[in-house]
């Protein structure tokens, strides 16, 4: 089987968020299985400087614009210095606004992948399955359903759904797709032309990352206007749970924290916890629970609730070791709550890989409130590292924590709920084997990427079958 595996961003070349793992993540486990698979993704600063040595394959001009196709390893690298080679990220520039032409941009990405997957590819490779990541390679599954030379079929995975990609509908022409394509069955979305969406019509099938956001993503409340499409997909739609990468989350093998540990030996964990409550400036003490966050400080996160119910939270009695960064005025209600609060809650705005490690392995328990969660990592992590999470019952959080086995989950996004599932927590672990036992159950889920890697494989071999829509 020969997947082309298209995404935007891929670690350790280019990452913005979770996206970025997945794509370095799966297309390995794929591999593992005799997958032959290539990731596809634009030529920006950190790619190219990421794959020196690349060898170039192939030039071809698409939508107009003269492009180079360069290979290295599994990677086929886009070099397009007009569209790509910018100082900034790969959706924004350095002040944080939208590129002005991420619709063209991310148009050529998916055109190139459609067109690599026809009968006027340049390429003698040739894949039975296109899969196409989030909104700015979905469009690749129109490209594809209106190209009579096309042979492979389409994946389109929802990483998450309110990322849409929508644009002036004055663009149709210039991206190439017929006018046919601009209804209300097509790629239109409120008058406007919509990436994901289109993938959501034309893909042979989608994923998403969990099987609980799948079901939720057909829901008004989360269907972000396109739950109507993906009920009527319904039978194209399935949920596959990400993993982690279990080498790197590792306690027992981890060289960014201060003990080794694993679920026989856990007494290197109380070692982790002393060294985060002295580099926080915590007060030192193994008796009060220390609660950590890790995440993006933004609504989504449910991270403005953990600032609203600081007050509370530290009179549990309870220490909090936040890492993040995000919306203004939640950086600066944590940051209040730290002045409040010495040697009882230490934030640090910005990201740490280190530090990240550090609050995973020396914290008692993990708060992980988000409003919605369409798969999540830091829980997997936190269970791994004998971290029990305290999460709200969303999409992915719900499949990988066990209420009251591995975790605690709450049902309401609001403080008073949260505030409610720690003290259970706290509570729980006032019965040192009852909490043991707890933390060993979480360190020995499986939560690697092989059970996800079988189920694309398997998807994979059933649209090979059938021709494409």
């Amino acid at each position: 089987m020969r997947i082309l595996f298209v995404t935007p961003e891929c670690a350790p070349l280019t990452k913005t968020g979770g996206l970025g793992d997945v794509s370095a993540a799966l297309p390995d486990a794929l591999r593992a299985l005799g997958l032959d698979v290539r990731q596809l993704l634009p030529g920006y600063n950190d790619v190219l400087s990421g794959t020196a040595g690349a060898a170039e394959i192939a030039r071809l001009q698409v939508l107009g614009f003269d492009l180079r196709l360069l290979e290295a390893g599994s990677f086929l690298v886009v070099d397009c210095p007009t569209l790509y080679r910018r100082d900034g990220g790969p959706y924004q520039d350095r002040s944080g606004a939208d590129w002005a032409d991420n619709a063209l941009r991310f148009a050529v990405l998916s055109k190139l992948a459609s067109l690599l997957a026809s009968e006027a590819s340049p390429l003698a490779w040739r894949p039975d399955c296109l899969h196409c990541n989030d909104w700015p390679a979905a469009l690749a599954a129109a490209y594809l359903a209106f190209d009579g030379g096309a042979s492979a079929a389409s994946v389109v995975t929802v990483h998450n759904l309110a990322f849409q990609g929508n644009f002036d509908a004055a663009l149709l022409g210039r991206l190439g797709l017929p006018p046919q394509s601009f209804s209300v069955e097509g790629l239109e979305f409120h008058g406007r032309l919509s990436f994901l969406k289109a993938g959501l019509a034309y893909a042979d099938a989608i994923t998403t990352v969990s099987p609980s956001y799948a079901r939720e993503i057909q829901g008004e409340a989360l269907g972000c206007g396109l739950d109507g499409l993906l009920r009527q997909r319904r039978e194209a739609l399935t949920g596959i749970l990400n993993g982690i990468d279990t080498e790197i989350w590792n306690p027992a093998t981890d060289a960014l924290i201060t003990a080794p540990y694993d679920a026989a030996r856990l007494e290197g964990k109380a070692l982790n916890k002393q060294a985060l409550q002295f580099r926080l400036r915590l007060k030192v003490d193994p008796q009060v629970p220390l609660i950590g966050v890790v995440s993006r400080l933004t609504h989504q996160k449910g991270s403005d609730l953990v600032a609203d119910a600081m007050d509370e939270l530290v009179k549990i009695p309870a220490q909090f070791a936040v890492l993040g960064t995000g919306e203004a005025r939640t950086e600066a209600a944590l940051r209040a709550a730290a002045e409040r609060y010495p040697g009882r809650v230490g934030v640090t705005i910005g990201f740490d890989e280190g530090l990240a490690h550090a609050i995973e392995a020396g914290s008692d328990i993990f708060l992980m409130p988000s409003r919605y969660e369409p798969c999540g990592l830091n829980q997997m992590y936190s269970q791994r590292y004998g971290t029990p999470p305290v999460a709200h019952a969303t999409g992915g959080l719900i499949d990988t924590i066990e209420d009251g086995k591995t975790g605690f989950l709450f049902a309401r996004p609001e403080a008073d709920a949260l505030c409610a599932a720690v003290r259970r927590a706290v509570d729980s672990r006032r019965d040192p084997g009852g909490w043991r036992d707890m933390q060993r159950r979480a360190m020995r889920r499986d939560f690697s990427w092989s059970a996800a890697a079988r189920q694309y494989a398997a998807l994979y071999s059933r649209l090979a079958m059938r021709a494409p829509a």
